[in-house]
């Protein structure tokens, strides 16, 4: 019904069958299903900040270590020292971070409905890059202290061990580059990054023409700037590709004035560089921000709706047994984890309201439509 409608289709979010197992996982993969479930999600946001500022506090000067390497027989340099020092706080800091984001990956795997959908999850894989760069840099360390233990090796020519350095060093940064992306595990938790998530998800088509449309922009505009500019003295552009930056930050407009036309004609042609790149970002914005209103309402419904009190569902005779019993007991409170067991029970047992719907146009038709109020919110 909601792709006839022309609306995106709502993702199946199965819950484990068996009972401790779904607890388990409602409790680290839904925060508002429970006050303990809320707990671990404020845990889990500290630890990733507490990382994230980890992170950026190492590259001060002041908790910089450096080291003495040798380039020549003869000579040395002293550059920043990537491996770091077990016994450095920040590193003791980051192993107790590291230490929480495993065990916090491994407890919702083990406790995942589906295995396979769990590596096919975008958050389950930045979890998992957010975790390799420690073990890599750990297996570094470790291997550092054996090389110090060890008697000496064979002797290794000046130029092939600061060749050895330097792609080590290189290495090693990329891969602490790479712990920056903990900050995205906030997603997990931010309603806000998750529907700018599904935003941009959405308007991959629009965004891929909005980059082909600059893209031809680029290569049309360098080109037009760099005859236009070939035959001034001082002209900074000196081939096409040095102008494919002038027209990047021009249509973008950033305008870093690090290169500019000097001539009449390229400062037509740069003049309508600005304007091209203006209209051209403006076109799909108004699709974007659609769909990002779209978003936005859908999330603030599906809140509204699981704050109502639903008394009048637990009349409904099609929801599982151990739920069903306690819902007739009790009134519905306003856990997300009980309408989550509540909504795959009507999943589950809808199709034999149907059936007898189809025998009897009366019968429990109430309880036909409150099942479906709960299953959509089309």
């Amino acid at each position: 019904f909601r792709e006839d409608e022309g609306f995106i289709k709502e993702e199946e979010k199965p819950l484990p069958s068996h009972e401790f197992q779904r607890k388990i996982w409602l409790l680290f993969e839904y925060p508002e299903s429970s006050q303990g479930a809320r707990v671990v999600a404020i845990i889990s946001v500290f630890v990733i900040l507490l990382s994230i500022v980890i992170f950026c506090l190492e590259t001060l000067p002041e908790f910089k270590h450096y080291r003495v390497f040798n380039t020549t027989t003869n000579g040395t340099k002293i550059e920043e020292d990537e491996v770091p020092d077990i016994t450095d706080p920040f590193f003791l800091i980051e192993t107790i971070c590291i230490i929480w984001f495993t065990f916090e990956l491994s407890v919702r795997f083990l406790a995942c409905p589906n295995k396979l959908n769990f590596f096919r999850d975008v958050m389950n894989i930045i979890d998992i890059i957010a975790i390799i760069p420690y073990f890599i840099t750990l297996a570094t360390v470790v291997a550092e202290e054996e090389d110090k233990l060890n008697l000496p090796k064979a002797p290794v020519s000046p130029q092939d061990k600061s060749t050895n350095q330097a792609m080590s060093l290189a290495i090693l940064r990329v891969i602490r580059l790479v712990r920056v992306f903990r900050i995205f595990k906030l997603s997990r938790h931010s309603k806000g990054l998750q529907i700018l998530g599904r935003t941009l998800k959405a308007s991959m088509r629009e965004l891929g023409l909005l980059i082909f449309f600059l893209f031809i922009g680029v290569v049309l505009f360098s080109s037009a700037v760099y005859f236009a500019e070939a035959g001034s003295e001082n002209s900074f552009f000196k081939s096409i590709p040095d102008a494919f930056w002038w027209a990047v930050v021009t249509m973008t407009t950033v305008g870093y004035g690090d290169m500019t036309p000097v001539g009449v004609w390229g400062k037509i042609v740069g003049s309508l560089c600005a304007i091209a790149g203006v209209l051209t970002i403006a076109l799909p914005v108004p699709v974007i921000v659609s769909n990002f209103n779209y978003f936005y309402h859908r999330e603030t419904d599906q809140e509204e709706m699981q704050s109502q009190n639903f008394n009048h569902v637990t009349s409904c005779p099609y929801l599982p047994g151990t739920l069903g019993q306690t819902m007739k007991k009790n009134s519905m409170s306003e856990s997300s984890s009980d309408l989550m067991e509540l909504e795959e029970g009507i999943l589950l047992r809808r199709s034999d309201v149907i059936k007898k719907s189809i025998c009897n146009p009366h019968y429990n038709n109430n309880i036909h439509l409150a099942c479906i109020s709960i299953e959509t919110d089309v």
